[in-house]
């Protein structure tokens, strides 16, 4: 096993691999908006709950801002949708496309997509920028791209598996007769991509942790940021992932509460479902080879410009 973790960073993986890599990342992201979906698709059917839930989105300290909720509930918009309406139907359709994802069906169309929405949660959230605000003002102070930093990462996840497709196991490959893995993937291309969507919010939740709204995962600043920087490096990276999986799973079994019911534990950890994904392919293929010191030092122009193909 040890051998296996430190040994040689491969460049390439076999279609056999790309197709495992593809199902992890299918059913841990996928998982994300199959929890997330039906856990909002259930109150905002419920005449107990419909009211709570659209509160909680549209409070200042909630997910969709001033402007957003003007652009989307006011004018020629606002004529067909209510918060409630919008609600439902972005609930639905994160259950259903989740689905999708799961089994296979769509994965390039879907993984795209969701690449760019991903980035829209950054946008929408409420933040309070402005000098002089008192401080018991409810919203998010901190910069929304610190606060949804683990949806950046699930964008990067997305592009990953969007190159990738969605591999053999899928109703894509069962039905159309697409997906299938190239012979050999450039891992060195979608290991930095992933490694990188994974470091982020290590390091993020290691610089700025306390801050409001920040996600650290342990209360061990330092320790988020060494494995951010591994990651980050390329180097060792099966060992840093290792330890961002199990960092990740015991803040999952933190989060587990006994007096709540299974969806609302799973909603509490959905997005850490995919890092546990993430972090697993990572161990299991590593991070490949481009852009790590080692490299910039031995051969800078080849890391920064490309190799000089003979003619």
């Amino acid at each position: 096993m040890f051998s296996k973790i430190l040994g040689d960073v491969p460049s390439d993986v076999e279609s056999a691999r790309a197709d495992m890599i593809a199902l992890v990342l299918r059913l841990s992201l996928g998982s994300v908006f199959v929890i997330g979906g039906w856990w909002k698709l259930s109150r905002a059917l419920s005449p107990e709950h419909a009211d709570a839930l659209v509160s909680r989105y549209m409070a200042a300290d909630g997910y969709i801002n001033t402007f957003f909720q003007q652009y989307l509930f006011t004018g020629g918009i606002g004529d067909f949708l209510t918060p409630l309406g919008f609600l439902i139907l972005l609930s639905a359709f994160e259950l259903m496309s989740g689905l999708a994802l799961m089994a296979g069906l769509f994965t390039r169309a879907l993984s795209f997509f969701y690449a760019f929405l991903m980035w829209s949660f950054v946008i929408a959230l409420p933040v309070v920028t402005a000098t002089g605000y008192p401080a018991d003002t409810i919203s998010h102070f901190s910069p929304a791209l610190l606060v949804q930093i683990r949806d950046v990462g699930l964008s990067g996840m997305f592009l990953v598996l969007f190159h990738l497709g969605s591999g053999t196991f899928s109703l894509d490959r069962k039905i159309f007769d697409r997906g299938w893995a190239q012979r050999q993937t450039d891992w060195d291309r979608y290991g930095l991509l992933l490694r990188l969507s994974v470091a982020v919010v290590f390091l993020v939740g290691g610089f700025f942790a306390g801050y409001g709204h920040i996600k650290a995962f342990v209360p061990i600043p330092v320790l988020l940021i060494l494995v951010g920087l591994l990651l980050a490096s390329g180097h060792l990276v099966r060992v840093a992932a290792l330890s961002a999986f199990l960092i990740v799973a015991w803040y999952c079994f933190g989060k587990i509460s006994f007096d709540a019911t299974l969806w609302n534990n799973l909603n509490a950890i959905k997005r850490e479902l995919a890092y546990l994904g993430a972090t697993a392919v990572l161990v299991a293929a590593g991070g490949g080879k481009a852009f790590r010191p080692g490299a910039l030092l031995s051969a800078p122009q080849a890391a920064l410009l490309g190799r000089n193909e003979a003619k």
